[in-house]
């Protein structure tokens, strides 16, 4: 009976309530209250850092779009070109002296004796023409003439023996004078004869071609039998050679007008040929047309050149270099840089962050680079390849500074 009435006790014991642990009601609600504020402060945290996030994103977003709105460039800086200005123009080669032989008589060709390439001498015989015509009126006159001289020496003697007997009253003066005027009849007759003679004589001469000039036989245009016409009748001149002299060579070139007047006599000139790569030929210019040419607005200028050893052969191209004095201060730009526009050529520049579009004058042409001989100052930062758009006061910012391409 004890031990169930201690078991009793000890589960009572157990279910009895426990003393309670927990705190106070009035704690619980300030514990949750404090709770909440950290939260909603928290969250209040989050969405301002959240807000002044965006909002520096999108200035950095538009700051950024402004700065891709200005389109980057790329500049060069003009280059200034040389005092002495080497132009390079394209010459004609021609002989010092070149003539087209022709024949002054008629007649079949008998003999020739140069080809083409031959060097021959003042007075050389080149070719013989037969003319059997002039020959035998040649003989006639020389007939024509002796019977002339036969007939003034008849009329001399007549002359004389009347003027004798005159003398003596043996005659009449009539007699007298009829013999004096058949002896000037007779001698008139003489002189014209022997100018006849003289004057086949000449034709005949005319049969031997002799060369009028040292030089080089450059064209033979006719053949042993061919006829020979001298034109005196009408026909065509036959054209039998060429001879040019090439000890000394005349090289003309065409100079712009606006080299014109730095183009005189004395000035000194290089040629180069294809023909002799790495070699210069010394030449002088002599004289000058003194007139452009309205067509080509050209002066036509003559170069003389020494061809002793007749190594540069007429009839070649020939580019002839000119060193002629600069003018003008004149500038160096790379030909991308040109604008083309209605109202005339010009460039680009960057001032102040801002394009700035300049007219300008061109000069010689390079190919990949241009003269430009006025609008600039050389201090300029020009735009390489503008966009056709670009406008006066754009903004733009540069991107990088090349070199100005092309020399002179």
């Amino acid at each position: 009976m004890k031990s169930m009435q201690s078991q009793t006790e000890k589960q009572d014991v157990l279910q009895a309530p426990q003393p309670s642990k927990t705190a106070p009601p009035q704690h619980r609600l300030r514990g949750g209250w404090l709770i909440g504020v950290a939260i909603l402060v928290l969250f209040a945290g989050v969405f301002v850092s959240g807000v002044i996030q965006r909002m520096q994103s999108s200035a950095n977003l538009r700051t950024e779009t402004a700065e891709m709105a200005v389109p980057a460039v790329i500049v060069v800086s003009p280059k200034h070109s040389a005092p002495s200005q080497e132009i390079v123009l394209p010459g004609n080669v021609q002989p010092y002296v070149t003539a087209p032989i022709y024949s002054r008589t008629n007649g079949y060709l008998q003999a020739w004796y140069f080809d083409i390439g031959a060097h021959v001498k003042k007075g050389q015989l080149l070719a013989l023409i037969a003319s059997p015509e002039i020959d035998q009126q040649l003989g006639q006159s020389q007939s024509n003439l002796e019977t002339a001289k036969a007939n003034l020496r008849l009329a001399e003697i007549t002359k004389d023996r009347y003027l004798d007997l005159l003398k003596t009253h043996a005659v009449s003066q009539q007699d007298a004078d009829n013999a004096v005027g058949t002896y000037n009849a007779n001698k008139a007759i003489v002189d014209a004869s022997q100018a006849n003679v003289k004057q086949l004589e000449a034709l005949q001469s005319f049969e031997k071609i002799y060369a009028p000039f040292d030089g080089i036989i450059t064209a033979r245009n006719t053949d042993v039998g061919a006829l020979i016409d001298s034109g005196s009748a009408g026909g065509v001149k036959t054209d039998m050679f060429h001879l040019s002299q090439v000890d000394r060579l005349r090289v003309y070139v065409n100079v712009p007008e606006e080299y014109s007047q730095a183009t005189t006599a004395g000035l000194k000139a290089d040629l180069t040929l294809a023909e002799f790569p790495g070699r210069q030929f010394t030449g002088t210019l002599v004289r000058t047309s003194e007139a452009i040419n309205y067509a080509t607005r050209t002066l036509t200028a003559e170069v003389d050149v020494h061809n002793p050893t007749g190594q540069l052969l007429s009839g070649s191209y020939a580019e002839v270099h000119f060193k002629v004095p600069g003018q003008v201060s004149t500038y160096i730009l790379p030909v991308d840089t040109l604008l083309f526009r209605k109202e005339g050529l010009s460039v680009a520049v960057v001032k102040e962050g801002k394009a700035e579009l300049i007219p300008v004058t061109p000069g010689r042409d390079f190919g990949d680079s241009i003269e430009v001989i006025s609008g600039l100052r050389g201090d300029e930062a020009v735009i390489t390849s503008p966009p056709d758009s670009i406008t006066d006061g754009e903004k733009v910012q540069i991107a990088q500074t090349a070199a100005a391409g092309g020399t002179l």
